[in-house]
């Protein structure tokens, strides 16, 4: 049989079974999240991409999917002590080839497993480009702070729910594929779903997208619940620090009130990270910080992530190894570029040949994940 033909018959035996979907889950209930989260070891870990791709497309298409650097770079992961990494996904590469992409999401787990090293999903995100293209992506600009990350979905399906189909078989089908993996620790379903990218593609983006993002997050959660997982779902909160309920705006409500494990960001000093934690205790459901660590605005390793570990709250810092996201650079490299590497690091941990950005930084993660002198 032609190879064309058998891949496309393999997708569309894919999604057929993808959308033979069972009446909706609920939410977990506390005690089902709290009883889940028992029997894990504190996570802790990296947002991840590897230092070859400048984004989510680069990382996942078929032509620059790069497992050997992957697989090393994950390696330093383990070495360090972490045990889990945030990895984001996006719906343009399943749209393109479904088998394909749900093959090469199985080899990154294959990888990571080596490495004893569980993984959370994250299926959509609202932050920066919202005009993602599949293809060739263009090169990092000098000095600038993610310059080449993409919106998944972009604008084009935010404002047109005709294509909102398409998401579904994309989220429904990833989370329904690997639902019962074990490799897999939880689903991120959205990232910062109302973020309107102000500093960066504010110009550019739907004058009402936090309106469209929040419609189009329920939908998620349903999607994702048909789908049956074994694993939490959540949705992280990502400013402020959450102590007022009166004050949650409509997104929060909805973010807080479907996640089974509650998930927030948190770039702040260990004053504002303590008071985020008490204050997201009153759910009563474990807590996942799935972004923390901006050296130059005082969330560092050895102040924060001893708490973390007290308190067991899942950690997941920003950037791993310098590369192609330019994240060694800050937020504020969009208004104004930096020609040289900053003396302080904004995100990341190692070069992309091992070196580490500080070898005394690196021994204090290896101190408090218990890795010591290993």
């Amino acid at each position: 049989m032609n190879r064309r033909i058998s891949l496309g018959l393999a997708a569309l035996v894919l999604f057929l079974i993808t959308s033979l979907c069972p009446a909706a889950t609920q939410r977990w209930t506390a005690d089902q999240a709290n009883d889940w989260y028992k029997n894990q070891p504190w996570l802790v870990g990296s947002n991840f991409i590897p230092s070859t791709a400048i984004n989510e497309l680069e990382m996942w298409q078929a032509d620059t999917f790069d497992l050997p650097t992957i697989d090393k770079e994950l390696g330093w992961a383990e070495r360090l002590g972490f045990n889990t990494v945030r990895v984001f996904l996006h719906n343009l590469p399943w749209k393109q080839d479904a088998v394909g992409f749900v093959d090469r999401i199985d080899q990154f787990l294959r990888v990571a497993d080596t490495h004893h090293i569980k993984v959370m999903f994250v299926l959509f995100d609202a932050c920066w480009d919202p005009y993602p293209k599949l293809g060739k992506q263009h090169e990092p600009r000098q000095g600038v702070h993610n310059s080449g990350w993409v919106q998944a979905p972009g604008r084009e399906y935010l404002e047109d729910r005709s294509r909102w189909g398409e998401l579904e078989a994309y989220a429904g089908g990833v989370v329904r594929r690997f639902k019962d993996d074990p490799r897999i620790v939880a689903w991120d379903v959205f990232n910062e779903p109302d973020n309107t990218n102000d500093s960066s593609y504010g110009k550019e983006e739907p004058k009402n997208k936090p309106a469209i993002v929040q419609q189009l997050l329920k939908e998620v959660f349903q999607w994702c619940r048909y789908a049956d997982p074994s694993q939490p779902l959540t949705s992280g909160v990502w400013r402020g620090t959450w102590g007022d309920p009166q004050k949650l705006s409509p997104m929060e409500r909805l973010q807080l009130g479907e996640s089974d494990v509650i998930s927030f960001h948190c770039y702040a000093k260990l004053p504002t990270m303590k008071e985020a934690v008490e204050n997201l205790r009153r759910y009563n459901r474990p807590l996942f910080c799935t972004e923390y660590m901006a050296r130059p605005m005082g969330s560092t390793f050895e102040t924060i992530l001893p708490f973390l570990k007290e308190q067991k709250v899942a950690a997941y810092n920003w950037g791993f190894v310098a590369g192609k996201t330019n994240t060694i650079y800050p937020w504020d490299s969009w208004q104004h570029s930096y020609e040289t590497e900053p003396q302080v690091w904004f995100h990341d941990i190692f070069r992309a040949d091992g070196t580490p950005y500080s070898p005394q930084e690196v021994q204090t993660i290896k101190a408090i994940t218990g890795k010591g002198q290993t």
